[in-house]
Formats: structure tokens, C-alpha cells, sequence
């Protein structure tokens, strides 16, 4: 690739980040025939034995173009306090993004972050008096100084309303996700008559819209019918999902959305689709937070209501998820190198955000 840089690259990767960061790192150094030690500057945040804590960089960060990867949602990363050991929560791993950029201390050239799965993400609209923890994330971080937010799949595009100066790209895995599919289902077939996309919900729609219409299938959609009257664990409970669309019988079908959370959601439109008479079912989740275990997972797989959950390797999947058979990973590294390599080139990723040529162009490849 060429063009100037806009400064000297650094990538830092959070606690937590470690083995993603070191897979863009060595992409990178291809790419670039850099040194051994390529890009990577590693943060030395230490903890006081009362949790509070600090951020070192051993490194001058002066003209630097600085791109720090930032999972929130690593709870697999554990910090001492009060002799006790404790999982690191999003707040937990978000002050310690901040303190990494008040490191930097405005050295920088230019910070950018890049934060798979945004944080607060999910707390994004006032309904009453409660507050909105995602503008207020997005305000602070670019109040620090950081000039570009780079995440995946976000919830609510509208949360960049609370930052229209600064650069905020939420960027879809559509390619990614199709591809492994071609991967690891080899007798699939990405054709109308064999194959459907359905949106587990209406808030959905627009994620399986783009699959529909770059794979040229039917789309179908679940309704969810919710009390309330009633709020559970901060949310209306759900008391029935209504299908709309077209019949899936005989059909393989791909049930797209951005989290599964505790996953009960998604069985749900499995257990319904396969009384619809589907025949496979495939799950597209960007992120697979899975909350309450895998039990459910594995019992809904056991008794063949889901045949393949795909979900990123943009944050962290226990090793009891990854050694699950119903479980394929969709590795992102590569992407999010590219996008790395591009922005501190200062070059546009329009090409890198809408994958709908190298899309077609895998179609292309396997119709041949």
C-alpha cells in the first residue's frame, strides 16, 4: 500500500487484547516489512491494593499516529483489591482506557480507538429519568483528545449524534461472517431456493436487509411481543415472538443479530423456525457475550435446533466456548489491520466499510 503516513504507527493493545493486538501487529509488519517488533506498545497498568490504579508507557509517544484496541468486555482479565481477585467489568477496563490516553499526555499526533463492541452501548435512548452512558463515553474519550472511534455492529448508529465533529465508524462484518460460513458449511447454498435470512427482531431489520440483498434471498422476520407492564433485569420481558414472511420449510436458514446475550431470544426464533420446518439453522451474532453459560447452547444443539453459531473474535470467548463443536469463530484481525494500515496512510475506508465487491467477488468464486 502506499501514501504518506500520517505519523509514526503505534498500536497499543489493552489487558485482554494481547493475542488479538499481536495478530494485527503481524499483518502490519508484513505489510510493511517492519522489524521484528513491528508497531506494538505495550501499557503497564498496575493496580494499588485498593483497586485504584495507574497507567505507565515506557515509550515516547511523541508524533505518534496511536491506535489502542479496546475489548470492555473481557471479563477473563482479573485485578486484585483487598486481597480478593475480581473480573474486570466494562467500567473497570474503561477507566483504563483512559488512563492509557492520559499517558499519551497529548504527545500524539493522533489518538484513535478501536472498540469492537462500543461501550454502553445498549444504554443509548432516554425513556424517563435515567442516564445516557454512551454519549457521555463517546463526549469524554474525544474531550481527551481522541480524533477517530472505530467499532463494529453498533447497537444504535444514532450515538454518534453525541460526537458530530469526531470521527466515529461503526463498521459491519458482513464479509467476514459470509465467508466462514462458505468455510465451514461447504455444501451450503447461497441461493433463494435453498436458503433464507431472518432478523430475530424489527430493530434488526437493516443488518439483514444488506445480507438479502448482496446474496439476493428472502428475508423473513420475528415480531417480539413484549409485556410492558413488566420489567425484569431492566428490560420488558419478551412473551412471544410472531414470524412474518415467507415459508422457511425444507430451507436452511441464517438468523442474524449483533449480541447474544443470554441467548434465550435466539432459541426461541430456532425452536419456532425448526417447527416451521426448517431444515438447518445458522446463527450470525457479532458478539457472543453468552451470560448465562453455554448449558442452553448445548442443549438446543443436542436436540438440533441450531446447527452453527458464528460469532467474532473482535472480544473474549472462554475456551470452554471455543472447544464447543456448534461454535465457529470469524477471525478479524486481517480487517482490522487493513483498517490500521489505512487510516494512518490517511487514506478513505470507504472501500474497507461496504464490502459488497469482495462479496460478490467470493460468489463469483464459488459459482465457478
Amino acid at each position: 500500500m502506499d501514501g504518506a503516513l500520517y505519523g509514526d504507527l503505534s498500536v497499543i493493545g489493552m489487558r485482554g487484547c494481547e493475542s488479538f493486538t499481536e495478530q494485527v501487529n503481524n499483518y502490519l509488519r508484513e505489510w510493511r516489512n517492519a522489524s521484528e517488533n513491528g508497531f506494538i506498545i505495550v501499557p503497564e497498568c498496575k493496580r494499588f491494593g485498593t483497586g485504584e490504579a495507574k497507567c505507565i508507557l515506557h515509550d515516547s509517544m511523541r508524533g505518534h499516529d496511536a491506535y489502542i484496541i479496546a475489548d470492555m468486555y473481557n471479563y477473563g482479565v482479573k485485578y486484585r483489591m483487598y486481597g480478593e481477585e475480581y473480573p474486570m467489568s466494562p467500567d473497570d477496563h474503561f477507566q483504563d482506557l483512559k488512563r492509557i490516553i492520559n499517558a499519551i499526555a497529548g504527545k500524539a499526533c493522533r489518538i484513535s480507538v478501536i472498540m469492537p463492541m462500543l461501550y454502553e452501548a445498549r444504554q443509548d435512548k432516554r425513556h424517563m429519568r435515567e442516564s445516557l452512558d454512551c454519549a457521555i463515553a463517546l463526549q469524554e474519550l474525544v474531550n481527551m483528545g481522541v480524533s477517530n472511534i472505530v467499532t463494529f455492529d453498533v447497537h444504535n448508529l444514532g450515538v454518534q449524534n453525541a460526537i458530530p465533529l469526531s470521527g466515529f465508524d461503526s463498521v459491519q462484518p458482513t464479509y467476514q461472517m459470509i465467508k466462514a460460513l462458505v468455510r465451514t458449511i461447504p455444501d451450503i447454498k447461497l441461493d433463494s431456493e435453498h436458503l433464507m435470512m431472518i432478523s430475530p427482531d424489527e430493530g434488526g431489520m437493516q443488518r439483514c436487509m444488506y445480507y438479502s440483498s448482496v446474496l439476493q434471498l428472502d428475508l423473513g422476520m420475528f415480531y417480539k411481543r413484549r409485556d410492558y407492564t413488566v420489567v425484569v433485569n431492566g428490560k420488558n420481558p419478551i412473551v412471544a415472538h410472531e414470524y412474518l414472511g415467507k415459508s422457511v420449510k425444507d430451507k436452511d436458514v441464517i438468523i442474524v443479530d449483533d449480541i447474544i446475550s443470554s441467548g434465550e431470544s435466539m432459541l426461541d426464533v430456532a425452536y419456532q423456525l425448526k417447527t416451521k420446518g426448517a431444515k438447518r439453522i445458522f446463527i450470525f451474532a457479532s458478539f457472543g457475550l453468552f451470560c448465562e453459560g453455554l448449558d442452553k447452547m448445548d442443549q438446543a444443539y443436542a436436540d438440533g435446533y441450531i446447527n452453527k453459531i458464528f460469532t467474532t473474535n473482535l472480544i473474549y470467548r472462554t475456551p470452554e466456548l471455543l472447544s464447543r463443536e456448534w461454535y465457529s469463530e470469524v477471525n478479524m484481525c486481517k480487517y482490522v489491520a487493513l483498517l490500521i494500515d489505512t487510516l494512518n496512510r490517511n487514506q478513505t475506508t470507504s472501500h474497507l466499510l461496504n464490502p459488497a465487491e469482495r462479496i460478490q467477488n467470493l460468489l463469483n468464486k464459488i459459482k465457478e
